[in-house]
């Protein structure tokens, strides 16, 4: 195998070839079509073989597609209701395509084609240019510019870089890590064992190596620029990214919620596609996170949409979230009252 094949390929590049096949078919992919076609899975598949970590990824890749607002449709074969293995997946180009409505100038429109071929370069490999070609031998062939197609992805954080490039070298780190409810960084020195993302955020995975105690720290806490200590330590042996995972979705998995939300709005249409959401006989929904201080910034950004039922410490996060808010406003309207009396 060619080490072009063998390369890690970005979630970035995975996640566009998947959107970019999805929208090219009208009948849309199986599993197995994705899986052995599409750049970032194709890769790793194994021809009759056990690909159940790459189904993993495939399932997670799907809801980090439709937390995006990407229409992603499943389909089922005549007859075969319920067997995954015919499952068909597309994505239809009239939910995803602009509104109607929405034109731009030719001014606009030469800005968006130059941004368009700028984002294109940068972003898609030569690997990925040849995945677009196999996908055409499928007779999966788009017309439609790729700029209409570019994904809403989350912007990697500052700490990425530094933390893959010390992840090739197995060198061991140094950085400010500020935990909810502490009011000073804790400096943490570690071996990085993998970089993940799960639910839309990127975490590492590392090691203490005067403890031997593995953990997992979510990038965006960490408050300070990368140092590398000049110290290396043994390549791990293992899937240590699948074990990450699969350790997030254990907390994923163990931690619940229940909360109300009012009917036909933005809260109750975003939180009844979240993964794993359950609709209670009380018409409320059950909830999965892995932390409790992002998932209470999320819910306390629906405002009055959102009720937290349970557990008692996220509704009180999110109470005392709100009542922040209220704080602000009263503290910006006092200041414009100011500024008018005295103006």
């Amino acid at each position: 195998m060619s080490a072009a094949s063998t390369a890690k390929i970005p979630v970035e590049e995975r996640l566009f070839s998947l959107v970019l096949a999805l929208l090219a078919t009208e009948n849309g992919l199986t599993k197995n079509e994705v899986l052995s076609t599409v750049q970032g899975y194709r890769q790793r598949f194994k021809p009759g073989g056990d690909n159940a970590n790459l189904e993993r990824q495939f399932e997670r890749d799907k809801d980090d597609i439709r937390d995006l607002g990407v229409p992603l449709e499943t389909i089922e074969s005549p007859g075969q209701a319920g067997n995954n293995q015919t499952l068909r997946y597309r994505i239809p180009r009239g939910a995803y395509e602009l509104p109607g409505d929405i034109t731009f100038s030719a001014e606009e429109t030469t800005l968006l084609n130059l941004a368009a071929m700028v984002w294109r370069e940068g972003s898609l490999s030569g690997e990925s240019r040849r995945a677009v070609m196999k996908l055409k031998g499928l007779g999966l062939v788009s017309d439609e510019p790729v700029l209409g197609y570019a994904p809403r992805l989350r912007v990697r954080d500052a700490a990425f870089e530094p933390l893959r490039a010390a992840l090739e070298k197995h060198s061991i780190v140094r950085f400010a890590y500020l935990k909810p409810g502490e009011a000073e960084a804790r400096v943490r020195q570690v071996a990085p064992l993998a970089l993940v993302q799960h639910q839309g955020r990127w975490h590492l995975n590392a090691e203490e190596p005067d403890t031997g105690i593995t953990k997992t720290f979510l990038l965006r806490r960490i408050v300070s620029p990368i140092s590398l200590i000049g110290k290396t330590f043994p390549a791990p042996t293992g899937d240590q990214t699948a074990r990450a995972l699969a350790e997030l979705e254990e907390v994923w998995d163990s931690h619940t919620a229940e909360v109300e939300v009012v009917a036909e709005s933005d809260a109750a249409a975003r939180l009844h596609k979240r993964r794993g959401t359950v609709t209670l006989p009380s018409g409320a929904l059950r909830l999965h996170y892995s932390d409790a201080n992002i998932f209470a910034d999320e819910l306390a950004g629906y405002g009055p949409e959102v009720l937290v039922l349970s557990p008692p410490e996220l509704r009180s996060a999110v109470r005392s979230r709100l009542l922040r808010t209220v704080e602000q406003h009263r503290a910006e309207q006092r200041v414009a009252a100011t500024e008018v009396s005295n103006g």
